[in-house]
């Protein structure tokens, strides 16, 4: 069974194996890769604020992780967007090889569920590719606008919080009891 939890230290070495794999992955179809950022999604396993969440299995141990922020980037959503509560998903990350399991989707769904549980009512979150775009669409996120950033389209989703039953996806359907 799949569970979300905190990133600890001690997640660096599954985080840097599943970030390079995931690269590999890419380059071998010819998309552009994270590997100029592995070092920094790896550091973040250290990170104080509490905000970046792996998803693990027992057996494999770290399939995916995120970062879930309460405050959104300073471009893409509107003065009221922004005031809304809402959590913002980035640095979405998943091993290759997984699909049945929906690892991305898993997360998602995962932030949706305790976003809801939390009172905040939505989850956004943001990416630079039209594929990354239309996956996030299969997971009930809405396209609210795309922004011409200068080097990259960025494309702005958007759930509403909602409880979901994640008991075929996640060990005891809730994830663990961390706060955010």
């Amino acid at each position: 069974m799949l569970r979300m939890r905190l990133a600890t230290g001690g997640d660096r070495d599954q985080v840097a194996r599943m970030a390079g794999a995931r690269c590999a992955w890419l380059e071998e179809r010819g998309l552009e890769s994270w590997r100029g950022a592995v070092e920094g999604l790896v550091e973040e396993c250290d990170n104080p604020a509490g905000d970046v969440w792996v998803l693990d299995c027992e057996e494999q141990g770290v399939v995916g992780r995120m970062l879930v922020q309460d405050v959104g980037p300073p471009w893409g959503w509107t003065d009221a967007e922004r005031a809304e509560p809402a959590w913002y998903l980035s640095g979405s990350l998943t091993v290759p090889g997984l699909r049945s399991r929906r690892p991305g989707t898993v997360m998602a769904w995962w932030a949706v569920d305790r976003a809801a549980r939390s009172g905040v009512g939505w989850v956004r979150r943001h990416c630079h590719f039209e594929g990354v775009a239309r996956y996030n669409l299969s997971q009930g996120f809405t396209l609210v606008r795309t922004e011409q950033r200068t080097n990259a389209r960025l494309f702005m989703m958007a759930r509403r919080a909602e409880c979901l039953d994640l008991s075929d996806w996640l060990a005891e359907g809730v994830s663990s009891d961390h706060q955010r």
